[in-house]
């Protein structure tokens, strides 16, 4: 590996180097409470390699470059790993994502307050997996950049110790096995037919036929594949496993979880198949129009029963995975529709993880305080807290899709894309799926502010927690009126994984 190499994957270094460093301050004696500014500030060497690659990607890109996805791009690891505005633009999710979650997490720590250095390590090590498989462009190396990503977080939905955290862990650890065993006999199948493990060579080698998704094997292969990225992303009917790992999971990490591990499995997702399977584009988003109906209304309807608000929160992310589907299934039109239907994958992931972790972070700070997690007992909150009150409410509104907020325009967009890609009968269910999702996501609402809670006892936020809520808040109602300051990125970062 050239010291070229180790600067395109200065990013992924930085957040094994900071775990690294979490171990070692807490190791010589220092104050635990310390090692959360000692992770935050520390995410400032990676966050500084991603905008220094953004630098020299788009100074090559002005100089030398056309502007097109034909080369816009720099290599590593012998064409393993690719450095390109997509990939930049979720390692820069990630990394806000794990600061955000990291802040959030103070108060809630003390739970597990002996071993606070390795609950930060474990987050910052399946973020190093979810960046790097934001790059890679050949399945072993996806593979490895997986597991990565997962096995961290296995151990952190278990990390309460208690019955609930332990069962979650478990449930998480045989699924995910599961999942990765058929996306290995999926890549075996590739292997075995193209004799490749290369994306771009899979595309190159895979011949557009009468048969639907290329020949049997292939069909067969796309299945495993989807079957086993369909578990990272939460969708019908790979669902399974989301309830009881969101409410046995220490709720940080299940903040964690609900937003970067989807956004990392949407990223492979795009990777995968608008890469190595472009020449099957119009059944494989077929396909995913499917799976976004199901998912939408499996998660919604189940969403409805819930008096738990994290195990409603976790089949509203089922719903959610449905919604960001509606964009891959914009693909059947190919071409520009394709290009449309990417940004408005990666407009809606951007606004989705402020959104989901504005609500998931007052729950935090709620539940943290009150030690119940039933929505029957958040009556009275405007009362009793209600900077929290605001902050779960502008959350769940933007959820729901209601102006002015991100969740509306994120809405708006992918909708669109299915629209002019002729999916009409999709955002026929996913506007039906909408209004349904308002009931259970305004039912929240209104029992804050006009039900009567058990206990009349304050709730107050610790002042990191403001400060994430304030960012993420602000985020949700600032790209909800004013989105072009995220569509331009997206919009620049979809051309670059274009076929």
């Amino acid at each position: 590996m050239s010291s070229h190499d180790l600067y395109l994957l200065s990013p992924e270094i930085g957040i094994v180097a900071l775990a690294a460093l979490v171990i070692f301050v807490d190791l010589i004696g220092t104050k635990r409470e310390r090692l959360t500014w000692v992770a935050v500030i520390g995410l400032a060497l990676p966050a500084t390699c991603v905008f220094l690659l953004i630098g020299d990607l788009s100074a090559w890109w002005n100089v030398g470059g056309s502007g097109q996805n034909s080369g816009d791009s720099f290599q590593a690891v012998g064409g393993t790993v690719t450095i390109d505005q997509f990939g930049l633009y979720f390692k820069s999710l990630f990394i806000v994502t794990v600061g955000l979650v990291i802040l959030s997490s103070g108060r809630y720590a003390e739970r597990f307050a002996r071993y606070r250095a390795e609950y930060l390590a474990l987050l910052l090590i399946a973020t190093a997996g979810m960046m790097l498989l934001a790059s890679v462009q050949e399945l072993i190396a996806l593979y490895v950049a997986l597991e990565l990503a997962t096995l961290p977080l296995v151990a952190l939905a278990a990390f309460l110790g208690d019955s609930r955290s332990s069962e979650a862990g478990l449930k998480m650890l045989l699924l995910s096995a599961l999942s990765s065993g058929l996306i290995l006999y999926g890549m075996a199948l590739i292997y075995g037919f193209l004799g490749t493990t290369e994306l771009v060579a899979i595309g190159n080698e895979i011949v557009r036929g009468n048969e639907p998704f290329g020949g049997p094997v292939l069909l067969l292969a796309t299945v495993l594949v989807v079957a086993g990225l369909g578990f990272k992303i939460a969708t019908v009917p790979f669902q399974m496993w989301i309830p009881d790992v969101y409410e046995g999971s220490p709720t940080p990490v299940t903040a964690f979880l609900s937003v970067a591990s989807k956004s990392a499995g949407f990223a492979v997702i795009l990777r995968v198949f608008l890469i190595a399977f472009a020449p099957l584009i119009q059944d494989w988003s077929i396909l995913f129009a499917v799976l976004a109906a199901a998912s939408m209304t499996i998660g919604n309807l189940a969403a409805i029963a819930q008096a738990n608000i994290k195990r409603m929160l976790a089949y509203s992310t089922i719903a959610q995975a449905g919604y960001i589907m509606v964009a891959l299934a914009a693909f059947h039109g190919a071409g520009l529709q394709a290009s449309i239907g990417t940004s408005a994958l990666l407009f809606y992931l951007g606004g989705y993880t402020a959104t989901n972790l504005t609500a998931f972070f007052a729950v935090i700070a709620i539940t943290n305080q009150t030690d119940s997690e039933t929505i029957a007992d958040l009556g009275g909150l405007g009362r009793r807290a209600p900077f929290l009150a605001i902050a779960l409410a502008v959350g769940l509104i933007s959820l729901t899709g209601l102006p002015p907020t991100v969740g509306f325009m994120g809405k708006l967009f992918v909708f669109s894309a299915a629209m002019q890609s002729g999916m009409v009968w999709l955002v026929v269910v996913g506007l039906v799926n909408s209004v349904v999702s308002a009931y259970y996501y305004l039912r929240v609402v209104r029992t804050m502010y006009l039900g009567e809670g058990a206990v009349s006892t304050p709730v107050a936020a610790t002042a990191t927690m403001k400060t994430a809520l304030v960012l993420t808040g602000g985020i949700v109602v600032l790209l909800g009126v004013w989105p072009t300051l995220l569509l331009d990125i997206t919009d620049s970062a979809a051309l670059t994984v274009l076929p």
